[in-house]
Order: structure tokens, then sequence, then C-alpha cells
């Protein structure tokens, strides 16, 4: 979760502050505005009431007549006692040209200098050269506050003296300071409703945003089943709208892109293909199982490596090579690694702004491929070889008989006995080739049967009974005549293989020798062990005796009358069985095969040979 923010710097705080300020600084101007023009009509009215008294008593007029105010004092005086109530709050003076006070309701201050009896001296001046009026609010002796006007008696240079009044302003002030005590107490109200409502106003504006912002952070942490509710059709409405739409948009953009990607990741899991990504400095930054497994490397192994490192630094896959071939289109090469052998294509990639930015190479095992081209052409080699010797041999004789020998009668029957043994073996060989082609595209035609092993073997060892014991040989059969070892098999493809065995077992074993032939079950198979005290091979020969035309020694194998193919189609008709078929051999000591079957299932005795 986010960390929650302090209430000052939150927005709903701003908004009402913002309200606060606003409330507060226009009552405060409409406050003031309001007590000022109070102040203003106040004072004004107090001065026009004043004129107006003092119009109405007639005093301006009636003291006009007095040329000489001084000498009509008790005359003033009288008309002022008279004329004015004495229980006004208001201070009634009358101020000759000289400035001295004829009358006045204050009665100390009769006689007196208008200095000295307090008065202000300069409206009083102002009224004597000839203004209407003339005023000065001032403050006397206890901070009362005082209005201070001046009236001409008389006219132009006929001014004879001043009425001068002095109005207590003590009442109006205390009335503006009730006034400002209510502006106070109402600006105090309105800002506390305006608090409660600016935060009402703005809890309606942040809950909304509060939600959004909730919801935007579950979204983030990768749950988007969020969804805000839509409460208004204003511009937070508008926001939350727009909010579950982008939820929608984007929960399913992300998951189109999570099932491409999940795509990609199985694609290039299960690829059979190796891939190695690098970016342009050459390192390596993603590399799939089937390139580990190739290279025989773990994830660790290839984690930030430079490719050149991984693979063998060849001077054909160097960086600035690939790159310029790249340029082209992309370029491809072998190369070899360990035991294994490898074709290599690769592209560069580019980013949305159609920028290189690394290379892809695309590796595959062609080992097997290149064993099986070699093998091919050996094959081809070999199949030329065999074909070009007897046909040779052939050709030599036929020409020699065309040439006169026809005519002496012995050597024409050897030269001729010779063409037929070389023909038998030609033969052979297109035989031996069109079954193992046959096998090779599933043509053979098998003739499955439940038979007796040791019936079959008996049988077998009779055919070439007679070929040991022309090498004074010794066949020891070990197995159990009477017994019964039952297998589902084609018997005469079968018999062609112990045939083969034993064939070989005489021929590369000395006269006087020892073939051991036994038959054991163990584990649903039966193994036929064919053992001989013969010449051997080294151990080194035993992986590739199966191939196909491989002979340990040539020279000798080709002497024999061998084609290099009866293990090869051993092999394969006791793989169509579902059996196995191994060699063990030590240069000089003899060979061991065995062969092994699969037992029939026992289904009863029957007398299925």
């Amino acid at each position: 979760m986010l960390a929650k923010k302090k209430w000052t710097g939150s927005m709903r705080w701003r908004i009402v502050l913002i309200y606060f300020l606003l409330v507060f600084i226009a009552l405060t101007i409409v406050s003031v505005f309001i007590v000022n023009q109070l102040e203003a009509y106040q004072l004004n009215s107090t001065r026009d009431n004043l004129t107006k008294t003092v119009n109405d008593t007639g005093m301006l007029t009636s003291f006009a007549e007095y040329d000489n105010l001084m000498e009509h004092q008790a005359e003033i005086q009288k008309s002022i006692d008279d004329g004015w109530d004495r229980s006004f709050r208001e201070e009634l003076s009358i101020v000759d040209k000289d400035l001295i006070v004829v009358a006045s309701t204050i009665d100390n201050i009769i006689g007196q200098s208008a200095g000295r009896a307090g008065l202000e001296v300069g409206i009083i001046t102002g009224a004597l050269g000839g203004n209407k009026m003339e005023e000065k609010d001032g403050v006397i002796t206890g901070n009362i506050p005082v209005k201070n006007l001046a009236y001409p008696i008389g006219e132009g240079d006929d001014v004879t003296g001043v009425v001068y009044i002095r109005a207590d302003l003590d009442s109006i002030y205390d009335f503006l300071g009730q006034a400002k005590s209510i502006f106070v107490r109402a600006m105090v109200l309105a800002l506390l409703v305006t608090v409660v409502l600016g935060f009402l106003i703005a809890r309606s504006i942040t809950v909304p945003i509060n939600d959004v912002t909730e919801k935007a952070e579950r979204m983030s942490q990768g749950d988007f089943s969020q969804e805000v509710s839509v409460k208004s059709d204003d511009e937070i409405g508008r926001l939350a709208e727009m909010f579950n739409l982008l939820r929608e948009k984007l929960d399913f953009t992300l998951s189109e892109i999570s099932n491409e990607k999940s795509k990609l990741e199985t694609i290039l899991k299960y690829m059979a293909d190796g891939l190695i990504a690098i970016d342009l400095e050459g390192t390596i930054i993603h590399a799939n199982p089937a390139a580990l497994a190739m290279l025989n490397l773990r994830p660790e192994d290839v984690e930030s490596k430079n490719y050149q490192e991984i693979l063998g630094n060849k001077k054909n896959l160097e960086l600035d090579t690939i790159k310029e071939n790249c340029l082209q289109e992309g370029g491809q090469d072998i190369f070899d690694h360990g035991n294994s052998i490898f074709a290599i294509r690769y592209d560069r990639f580019k980013d949305e702004d159609d920028e290189d930015v690394g290379i892809i190479m695309i590796i595959q095992d062609i080992t097997e491929r290149q064993k099986l081209e070699n093998m091919q052409t050996d094959f081809v080699a070999n199949v030329s070889h065999e074909l070009k010797t007897p046909l040779t041999t052939i050709k030599s004789y036929t020409e020699t008989l065309l040439d006169g020998a026809l005519e002496d009668a012995e050597i024409s029957r050897n030269f001729l006995s010779i063409v037929d043994s070389e023909a038998d073996r030609m033969n052979r060989l297109v035989k031996d080739l069109l079954q193992l082609s046959r096998i090779d595209h599933q043509q053979e035609k098998w003739h499955m049967k439940e038979s007796n092993l040791i019936s079959l073997l008996k049988l077998t060892v009779t055919k070439v009974e007679m070929t040991a014991r022309q090498k004074q040989q010794h066949l020891n059969c070990l197995f159990d005549p009477e017994s019964r070892v039952m297998v589902m098999i084609d018997k005469d493809r079968i018999e062609q293989v112990i045939l083969n065995i034993l064939s070989n077992s005489i021929k590369y074993t000395n006269e006087g020798g020892r073939i051991d032939i036994d038959v054991v079950e163990k584990d649903g198979l039966a193994r036929i062990i064919v053992a001989d005290n013969g010449i051997g091979m080294a151990e080194s020969e035993i992986p590739r005796i199966f191939e196909r035309f491989y002979r340990v020694d040539r020279a000798r194998s080709r002497a024999m009358g061998g084609t290099g193919l009866g293990l090869a189609i051993a092999k394969q008709i006791v793989e169509e069985h579902g059996g196995t078929i191994e060699i063990e051999s030590q240069e000089g000591k003899g060979t061991k095969a065995f062969i092994s079957l699969p037992l029939a299932v026992r289904r009863g005795i029957s007398n299925i040979e």
C-alpha cells in the first residue's frame, strides 16, 4: 500500500482551506466596507443633523446682526441658553474674530481664547476666512472621540465670529464597535459553515478519486478485477468510466500479451532447434533448453556470457563477421562443439523503432545427419567397390577367353568357374542390398508364428555342421535338445540371423577351434549365446561392426567371400522382432554373440515347431 500522506497535504483539506480563505477574505472585505460605510454614514449624519439644528435655531442670522459680538455677550449667552438644550452631548461656543470665546454652554471657558479653551483653532480660522463650514475630527481628554464644526457668522468680509460646535462621537463608535463584533461573530459562524460545507464538497470530490487511486494501486500489484463505481455524470463520473474502460482494455491487452508470451515460451521451450539471442556486444540474453542441451550447458553457464566463449571462439562465427552477414539478410554456417556437429543460422532482430538490438541464432544438431550422409557416401563407395571387383574379374577372364584361351578346355573351365563364382558373389550382394532396402522401407513381409527356438537351433547347427567339420571345429550345443523355448518369430529370417552368426564364428575361428551354442530364458526373453575361441577383434572395433560394409579386416573378409552386410541385416531383423543383438570380443581370445528375442505369450502346450 502507498504511504498515507499527512492530512495537511491531502487534496480534501486543501480544498477546505481554499474555501475557508475565499470566504474569509470575502467576508473581511465586506465587513470592512460595511463598517467604513456605517462610520461615514454616522459621521455625515451627525454633521448634517448639527448643521440643520444650527440653521433651525437661526443663530447664524441673528448673531450676524451684531458688529461686535463681545459687546453683546449677555444677549448671545442668553440666546444660547434659551435655544440650546444643555442636555445635548454637543458643546456650543461663540468665538469672535479675535478668537475669544464670547459665549458657551461650558461656563468655565467663556472669555478665554479659543486655543486655551481647547478649541480647534484651525477650523475656527478657516471659518473666519469666509468658508461656509469647517470640520475636524479629534480626540479630547479621556480618549473621547469628537467632531468639531465651525460655522461663520456673517458672510465674506462681514464675518464677525464663529459658531463652534463639538459633538461627542463616543456613542457612534460604540455602535460601530458592536457592529464589528456582530460581523466578527457572523464571520466565525460563516467560516464554520464554510469548513463543514467545504469538507462535504471536498469529500464528494476526493472519495471517488481515492477510490480510483486505491483500485489503481491494486491493479499495479496485478489484480485487474477492480472496478470503480460510477455515481455521477460529472467529470469525476467520467473519470471513473474511463478508469473502468482502461481496466478492461488493459486486462484484455495483458491477457493477450500473457497468452502470446506463454505461446512463445512454450515454443522456445519445446522447439527441437536450439535458440540463442545475443545483444550487439555479443552477450547472451537468452538461450532455450534445446540450445543448453545441445551444448551441454546449464542456465548459469551462459548467464551474461559472450557467445564466443560458449561456442569456442570459432573464426567463422566472429561477431563482426556475423554482423556483416546480417546486413545481407542473415547467414549460416557449420561448427563443431565437443563430439557433435551443428548447423547455425542467424539474423538480426529489431525494436519498435526498427533499430537493431541483437542477433538471433538457430542451432541444429546435424551430427546424425552428417553421419548418415557419410554412411550414404561410404555405402555408395562400398557398393561401387563391391560390384566393381567381381565385374573387373569377370571382364578380365572373359576377355582372356575371347582372346584365345577358349580353345584350351581346362583353362576355359577354370576361368568360367571363376566367372560363375564372381557372378554368385554379385548376386549375394544384390540380394542383401535388396533385403536391406525392403527392411528400411518397411516393405519386408514377415511371417510371424509361434515356434520352438530349440528346434530351429538344432536345424541351423545341422546346416553348418559340415562346414565346421571341414575345419575340424567342434560345435558344442549346451542347451537341452528336448526342451521347448517358444518364441513368436519369422523362422526363415531368424534362421538367417543364426546362420550368419554361426558362419562368422566358423569363418573367424582357426582349425580345431570350439564353438559353444546355448539358450537361456530370463526376464521374458530367450537369449541365444554363440561363443567361439577364434581370432576375436579389438574392443574399439565392436561399435562399428553392425555398420553396412564395415569389415574389421577388409582384405581377409573379402577373401572369405563376405559382403559386409550380414551383421547389418541380422541386427535389423532381430530389432524388427523386438529383440537385440550384442557382440563381446577380445582380440586373440574369441567372440561371443548374444541374440535376445521376446518369449511367446504362454497359452498352453502346443506342438507348433
